[in-house]
């Protein structure tokens, strides 16, 4: 169960779970990364999936040594060190659990788990594994390792906006608004846990706490499913999860958020909107214009005072130094090469990572909470999060190059 010495010389070897549409976001990262980053060696080493003729093209495609349909031998094999689960929700648990009691370091993708129980079981063997085997356990909020988004963490920080009083978080899609669109699993419950609160709003809620360091303590939610029906391999099919999400979000500092997320908001694409208003300052971001970020400062001489759009490709900005010269855009795929940098970067250092499956699991109780709210007809329903809230300065620039 003990993981390889550093001191040993033989690089790490990767296992990645899952080849669709993330993992192949994955893949692209770990193809990527040792080329423009100064990271620790690895191999990819084996790609898992449960179609062996399917694995085998993907590997020949993207890069992997080997291949493997069952992810328990793998996890078994003593010469792989990381596991990186990019399954449907349902599998999250089961895998990353197995694999954090073989003193492997873990990389799932978010959502951490499709229920609170799961995150929370998940969130427990982390820290087990941790203790007995120095195993790191990260869930994968790419969206933190987007360099705005970094630099907004930067000034909340160094106090640039004061006291954050409101927030505003939206996550809007339209791959769902035609209601002959087909079935899939991330429409199933038993698969996907949750519709656009698992696939959206994990994203936004751990936005709001990774940029506000508080803890929401009050959730108030509405959900609903626009398109009941939807046509499977076997006839129509009951969807079984939501389409949209609306919800007010009261902190443990005061502040007030109020979070929107949907799978049928036509005409938007990838629109995640992120607001902070402080007493000192605001930002505002807009993942469809992910390389820059808006920010407002109260201590401007009042002629001036407004919005500038800060273009952030400066070498000087988090993660730029490795990458093009300035004014050269970055894009959605390299949030997650900068994840798998810093997880290996960990990995070397041993050092603790965020966001961890603690960090997870206060998302998954904030999507509880919402689920529970909107089941009661928007009741306010409390959420603690003692053992996992973002916490403050010390949260905020963890892992990410300054």
């Amino acid at each position: 169960m003990s993981l390889i010495p550093r001191s040993s010389g033989r690089p790490l070897r990767v296992a990645l779970i899952g080849y669709a549409f993330m993992g192949r976001a994955h893949s692209n990262a770990w193809r990527q990364v040792g080329a423009y980053f100064d990271v620790p060696a690895f191999e990819r080493a084996v790609l898992v999936g449960r179609d062996a003729a399917g694995v085998q093209a993907a590997a020949a495609e993207l890069g992997w040594a080997e291949t493997a349909t069952d992810w328990r031998e793998v996890i078994a094999r003593p010469d792989i060190d990381v596991i990186d689960i990019c399954t449907p929700g349902h599998l999250h648990a089961e895998v990353a659990i197995a694999a954090l009691a073989a003193g492997k370091h873990v990389l799932v993708e978010k959502p951490l788990a499709n229920t609170l129980d799961e995150a929370e079981r998940m969130a427990a063997a982390a820290a087990e594994a941790r203790e007995a085997s120095g195993a790191i356990a990260m869930v994968g909020f790419n969206y933190r390792r987007v360099p705005a988004l970094a630099l907004a963490r930067q000034l909340v920080a160094e106090g640039r906006l004061g006291q954050i009083r409101q927030m505003r978080a939206s996550y809007l899609q339209d791959w769902l608004v035609d209601a002959d669109a087909p079935m899939t699993w991330r429409l199933r419950k038993e698969t996907a846990g949750s519709g656009a609160l698992g696939d959206l709003a994990s994203h936004a809620v751990d936005q709001l706490l990774a940029l506000s360091g508080a803890a929401v303590v009050g959730v108030s939610a509405q959900t609903a499913t626009f398109t009941p029906e939807r046509r499977g391999e076997n006839g129509l099919e009951r969807v079984t999860v939501d389409d949209a999400a609306w919800a007010t979000l009261t902190f443990d500092t005061g502040a007030r958020a109020s979070l929107e997320v949907s799978r049928t908001a036509t005409g938007r694409k990838n629109a995640l909107q992120i607001e902070l208003y402080g007493d000192r300052g605001a930002i505002r971001f807009d993942l469809e214009r992910l390389d820059e970020l808006q920010f407002l400062d109260l201590s401007d001489e009042i002629t001036t005072q407004g919005f500038r759009t800060i273009l952030v490709t400066e070498p000087e900005h988090p993660y730029l130094d490795a990458w093009w010269p300035q004014g050269h855009i970055l894009g959605w795929e390299h949030s997650f090469v900068h994840e798998v940098r810093d997880l290996l970067t960990a990995i070397e250092n041993q050092d603790a990572i965020t966001p961890d499956f603690g960090d997870g699991l206060a998302v998954q109780r904030v999507l509880d909470a919402i689920e529970q709210s909107a089941a009661q007809g928007g009741a306010i329903v409390v959420s603690n999060v003692p053992d996992a809230v973002v916490g403050a300065a010390d949260r905020h620039g963890a892992n990410a190059p300054a």
